[in-house]
């Protein structure tokens, strides 16, 4: 099965294997929340996908 281009795209694997993604809702909308709410969507989180995602969407991308 190949990997889903598209869904790797938004993450990153790491060397050990782990996934790591943006946090979601910083695109817009965003005046209205706080600056430490701001500031808190700009780090990077780790991402917990069972092992039926990752082999439907990620077979050859290392991920463990």
């Amino acid at each position: 099965m190949k990997t889903n281009k598209s869904y790797l795209k938004r993450i990153r694997v790491t060397k050990n294997g782990k996934l790591i993604a943006r946090k979601k809702g910083q695109n817009h909308f965003n005046a209205k929340a706080s600056g430490s709410a701001r500031r808190n969507k700009r780090r990077a989180v780790s991402l917990a996908l069972s092992k039926a995602v990752k082999r439907r969407f990620l077979p050859a991308s290392g991920a463990k």
